[in-house]
């Protein structure tokens, strides 16, 4: 069943990927991969290559641009991963606190205010 506003037909996406099912095996993408245009989109690209390149304008996350697109997550993979091979975007994983940057001492603060609201 597919959702209200969606194609998901295999016609439609079978063309957008060009028959590929995958994005590849080393592909850096999951669901929170930050991706960011290198570029802005030009003539003649693939609407939606295009429309990624508008949408990540700042960081994006894969899922994001999934939902932004109507299209299942396998397929934004892939045309990601076009872009990617292209150059005209990058990729990374959001950043995460090091180890032990949280005081405890904080922490117990915190739960302190939280439990005199």
């Amino acid at each position: 069943m597919s959702r209200p506003g969606r194609d998901d037909s295999p016609d439609r996406l079978y063309t957008l990927t060009g028959g590929r099912a995958r994005s590849g095996l080393d592909s850096p993408f999951d669901l929170v991969t930050l991706v960011v245009a290198e570029c802005d989109p030009v003539p003649g690209m693939q609407s939606e290559h295009a429309t990624i390149l508008r949408l990540t304008q700042l960081p994006t996350a894969v899922v994001e641009l999934a939902a932004e697109l109507k299209l299942p997550v396998s397929i934004t993979k892939i045309l990601l991963s076009d872009l990617l091979a292209a150059g005209r975007i990058s990729a990374r994983h959001p950043k995460k606190p090091p180890s032990g940057v949280l005081d405890p001492d904080v922490l117990e603060q915190v739960l302190v205010g939280l439990r005199n609201l």
